[in-house]
């Protein structure tokens, strides 16, 4: 097969490891930087083009678009949808993935239990607003923000009326939510390949902080998964059409609840904490699944 993997830094460990999987298992593998691609949209026949050359003859593209250029990269994996490549990640899963409040609309329809979650416009709801949530202590969480930025928690109400009334100032969308105590500062990461969960590892926040990111100095480590955070965790993933992802889930007391559902997921940290050999699966996936016209999603919001 001929894979090609869009990625702005081939050096990066998730491309890294793509690039070896594909390649041990015999296939040819290209990585793509996404933003150098251009593409003819008037003809009647659609074609990509990248540093003088026409991109032709891919069997799959595996995208691994950064939030920085969600917009740009899903027009990209659009144009190779109508040339009937097969995608990963398609373009209408990334931007359902990439809007957090409409992934959580989705999410909350399909009645995947989340932490409780409100989002207004005015000002002068935000007493209404952080009341909805059950009162302080409480998460905000700008709409825009990737590896734990833009998450605040605010211990007080009025700390919670402060924040709010910062990010009203700067125009920014925030989503409000419930703090979830007796998650302890941990999260579980689970690695979804279709209708899999190949991969899960607990996540804990260093002292002092109460996200889990490893980006942010978290911890990482093998956990076993119930059941129920299983299947949640796969339902949270197909709800949104995404073959792959990293879904986020804080145990509470109430079950497992569904924090984020990541469209681009690294790998390194997975891979190192559980051992397991996460790219060889991707590409196994694609082995398996990857064939011209196969856009689930094809003319849906």
């Amino acid at each position: 097969m001929k894979i090609a993997i869009l990625s702005r830094n081939s050096k990066l460990y998730s491309t890294t490891r793509l690039v070896e999987a594909g390649e041990a298992r015999g296939h040819e593998v290209r990585v793509i930087d996404t933003l150098k691609c251009y593409m003819d949209i008037t003809s009647t026949k659609p074609a990509i083009w990248y540093k003088g050359e026409k991109l032709e003859g891919f069997d799959a593209v595996i995208p691994r678009i950064g939030a920085s250029i969600t917009s740009y990269g899903m027009a990209v994996i659009r144009q190779f949808e109508m040339m009937g490549v097969f995608c990963l990640t398609e373009s209408v899963a990334l931007g359902r993935s990439r809007d957090k409040l409409r992934a959580l609309q989705l999410l909350s329809r399909k009645d995947i239990g989340m932490p409780i979650t409100g989002f207004a416009h005015f000002l002068d709801n935000t007493k209404d607003l952080i009341k909805l949530v059950g009162g302080a202590p409480l998460v905000v969480k700008l709409l825009e923000g990737t590896q734990g930025r833009g998450v605040v928690l605010a211990e007080t109400a009025k700390a919670a009326e402060s924040v709010i009334d910062a990010f009203r100032e700067l125009r920014a969308d925030f989503l409000v939510q419930e703090f979830i105590k007796e998650a302890g500062g941990s999260d579980v990461r689970c690695l979804v390949i279709g209708n899999k969960v190949v991969a899960a590892m607990e996540r804990t926040a260093q002292a002092g902080e109460f996200r889990s990111n490893l980006h942010r100095g978290g911890s990482a480590q093998l956990t076993k998964l119930t059941p129920l955070e299983r299947k949640t965790a796969i339902s949270a993933a197909q709800t949104l059409g995404l073959r792959v992802s990293g879904v986020d889930i804080l145990r509470a007391e109430r079950g497992p609840l569904v924090m984020e559902v990541n469209s681009s997921p690294g790998l390194e940290g997975i891979e190192k904490a559980t051992h397991k050999d996460v790219a060889g699966s991707i590409i196994e996936f694609i082995e398996a699944n990857a064939k011209p016209n196969q856009t689930r999603t094809k003319g849906k919001g």
